[in-house]
């Protein structure tokens, strides 16, 4: 009997345990809801909560391409994200399905959320007392990855449950894919499904099979560390997880998945990276955007931009430009360094360097320094500038050390040598510089017919961004100006070409400071055509005295020159800086029968024409015409001989500022106008005999032999008002109808000259015949 009172005490006591217990746990379940429940309405509430209906009108951050005329070839990117956006209608059905099989199965079929997933998840992550494997459907990793930072905190996990929920409610299950698919980072700086495709198999996504779709579909778990073109095992590992869950979801067939499988990886053969074809067209495109549109929308956009260049002439061009610039560095031995210095001149130096150099450094500007260590191994040079340090890449200067020697054989320590700094400064380190010993240059091409800028350098080695000398720098033109005086002379009717001026000494020649001529002589009377073949100053001061000031001045405003110029006589001689494309855009209209539109570099952005001023005429046809004959006797016989041996009409006017700090070439056939420019940047003089006709007509020539290769010899067009008369060149009169010798004259309608008066006859000498 004991044992049985023992007994049923014993269950007494056990149920009334296990009442308690039950109780104990209901409550704690109520306390547990309530606690979530309250968690979910404070967080729920948060005014920081972010609207998910804003995904509706959602704009990631994407890539604008950059295109060449052609609107095929790719000039560059502009992006902060490498991102281009693509509707759920592109993307193949085998990507949604290879996506949804590898990173959410129940996606269809859920509401945001997958609890039982949450829960793997979480016993997963506790055997392994790490975080090894992830619950979060679809729907959670874009809320995660376009409203929630990555911390992992419960605030953020509550919240990200609550916003998935909402999400669900408020898009479509096709959109939330869209965004997801168009949002997730594929390794190598690539977003979305689009740039992935495109810089994997190098094709749209759209056009893509189970293949490539398969190891996307694989990558967004850990782009790099999956990555096919750095870890090509784990990829294709992870290409097969993906083909399996396929398989087992019923999406493909196993034949279809073992096919796959054993194929290798999918991938397209990825060119070396290159230099950008144009980075100056790159930049003034960016430029544009971020007046049209504000610098912050740029990395929204996504847009296509069409620009004029032409990839060919490009090419060319800075092919022509770097040829040239080379040229010079021969002939003036820039690579030439003189004695080390000495341990007293040295120090000096420095002294001096310190002194100069200021207070800090500037990216892109030039200073001289002391080569005090060289290092073949690492192939670097440490050039002291006198307060800092920096350090040349001497390999990586393709100008000055094309057969990549080693420092040693390129520099020499304790000698002088300019730099320019290429980066940004980081305190402690070497200041990051290249080399600047030889000049820089600067070319603008254009079409006569359109004028869109077919070609354009800003200098040797330009980046994007950088620098661009063709648009930005202000240089003096030197006698390439004459032109536009000689053009408002003739405009005005105050000059013909024939008339006759006198080459003497001109007091605004010793303004100038103009150095001496080698023969210490002077023409006296010459043709005006004459005058500027051979670009003689005292006739174009003399010309601009007759035309004044004010005309010229108008007349280079008109002509599309908006850079300030000085009221002063000396700007006969091209005194004031100009910029290339501004000379290039006014020889245009010399070119192009007198009518002036700005140059063009973009032709669409997006779906749309970009907006352009309406031609306006600012030169008579005539008058047009006959500045471009004068300018074919400098090409002719003139300073830019060497032009001649293009072998085709050419016209254009040489320029050397004073010193040969600028040598300039701006010339023209019917078809393409350039202007090229040859500098220092810190003007410095070019070095002795290099004139416009030395430095810059070689570039032009070189340019225009290649622009022109299989185009049709064509020759300037007359206009029908255009008088043509046979003058005698000694004394500028025309000669009588039917005369031989002399030369053939273009005068604009009013202004032909009269034959010579017959001599007078003095009576005495007249015989009087007596016929009585």
């Amino acid at each position: 009997m004991a044992g049985e009172e023992r007994r049923r005490v014993l269950l007494g006591w056990g149920w009334r345990a296990c009442k308690w217990g039950l109780l104990m746990a209901f409550l704690g379940g109520l306390l547990g809801v309530g606690f979530l429940a309250a968690l979910f309405a404070v967080y729920g509430a948060d005014a920081d909560l972010p609207d998910v209906g804003n995904l509706k009108t959602l704009r990631s951050k994407q890539v604008t391409r950059v295109l060449a005329a052609d609107g095929k070839t790719l000039l560059g990117e502009i992006y902060d994200e490498r991102r281009t956006h693509v509707d759920f209608e592109q993307i193949p059905k085998v990507l949604v399905d290879a996506v949804v099989s590898a990173e959410d199965a129940k996606f269809f079929e859920h509401r945001g959320l997958n609890l039982w997933g949450m829960v793997r998840a979480f016993f997963a992550n506790l055997r392994a007392g790490r975080y090894v494997q992830g619950g979060s459907t679809i729907t959670q990793q874009v809320v995660k990855t376009l409203f929630l930072s990555s911390e992992r905190k419960l605030r953020r996990k509550v919240q990200e449950v609550i916003l998935a929920r909402r999400l669900e409610q408020t898009l479509s299950k096709e959109r939330i894919l869209e965004l997801y698919l168009n949002q997730i980072y594929f390794g190598h700086r690539r977003y979305g499904v689009q740039e992935a495709s495109r810089f994997y198999f190098g094709k749209d996504v759209e056009k893509i099979g189970l293949a490539e779709a398969s190891l996307l579909a694989g990558l967004p778990q850990g782009p790099e560390r999956l990555s096919p073109l750095k870890h090509p095992g784990r990829a294709k590992r992870r290409q097969r997880y993906v083909l399996t869950q396929m398989v087992k979801l019923g999406k493909i067939s196993a034949a279809q998945a073992e096919r796959v499988a054993r194929a290798p990886l999918p991938l397209a053969r990825r060119p070396k990276e290159a230099r950008s074809l144009a980075p100056e067209f790159l930049s003034f495109v960016r430029h544009h955007l971020e007046a049209r549109f504000g610098a912050r929308r740029i990395p929204y956009l996504g847009l296509t931009v069409v620009t004029t260049c032409d990839p060919k002439l490009q090419r060319a061009a800075r092919d022509a430009l770097e040829k040239g610039l080379r040229r010079i560095d021969r002939r003036q031995g820039v690579m030439r360094f003189g004695r080390p210095l000495g341990r007293r001149r040295l120090a000096r130096t420095l002294a001096r360097l310190a002194k100069k150099q200021g207070s800090r450094l500037r990216p892109g500007r030039i200073y001289e320094g002391v080569v005090v260590a060289l290092d073949d191994k690492s192939g670097t040079a440490l050039v002291d500038l006198g307060r800092e340090k920096g350090r040349l890449h001497v390999l990586a200067e393709p100008r000055y050390n094309p057969k990549r020697r080693p420092p040693s054989r390129v520099l020499r320590l304790h000698t002088v040598v300019r730099v320019s700094v290429t980066g940004r400064l980081h305190k402690g380190e070497p200041v990051p510089l290249r080399l600047a010993q030889g000049p820089q240059a600067a070319l603008v091409l254009l079409d006569v017919k359109t004028r869109e800028v077919r070609a354009i350098v800003g200098g040797y080695g330009y980046r994007s961004g950088g620098f661009d000398r063709a648009l930005q720098a202000v240089r003096q033109p030197g006698s390439s100006f004459k032109p536009i005086v000689y053009g408002a002379a003739l405009e005005q009717k105050v000059i013909t070409a024939a008339t006759r001026i006198p080459d003497a000494p001109h007091p605004c020649e010793n303004w100038l400071r103009i150095r001496r001529r080698r023969s210490k002589r002077y023409a006296g009377h010459l043709l005006v055509r004459q005058g500027l073949a051979r670009s003689v100053n005292s006739i174009a001061c003399r010309v601009y005295e007759r035309v004044g000031g004010v005309r010229v001045r108008a007349l280079a405003r008109m002509l599309g020159i908006h850079s300030k110029l000085t009221p002063h006589l000396s700007l006969a001689l091209g005194a004031s800086g100009v910029r290339p494309v501004e000379m290039a855009g006014a020889f245009a209209v010399f070119a192009g029968g007198g009518v002036y539109q700005p140059p063009l570099f973009i032709r669409r952005v997006g779906s749309l024409p970009v907006d352009r001023p309406a031609p306006v005429r600012v030169l008579s046809q005539e008058g047009a015409y006959v500045i471009t004959s004068m300018m074919t006797s400098v090409v002719r016989g003139g300073t830019a001989w060497r032009a001649r041996r293009l072998g085709r009409p050419a016209a254009g006017k040489t320029g050397t500022s004073n010193r040969n700090r600028d040598a300039w070439f701006v010339g023209f056939t019917p078809s393409l106008v350039a202007a090229v420019w040859v500098g220092h940047d810190d003007l410095r003089p070019l070095g002795r005999g290099e004139t416009g006709g030395r430095a810059a007509v070689p570039i032009w020539l070189d340019l225009f032999r290649k622009a022109l290769k299989g185009r049709p010899r064509r020759a300037f067009k007359r206009p029908k008002g255009v008088l043509v008369r046979r003058i005698d060149p000694e004394k500028g009169y025309a000669l009588p109808p039917g005369s031989s010798g002399g030369r053939q004259e273009y005068f604009l309608p009013g202004t032909a000259p009269e034959p010579a008066p017959a001599p007078e006859v003095d009576p005495g000498d007249l015989v009087i015949q007596d016929d009585g």
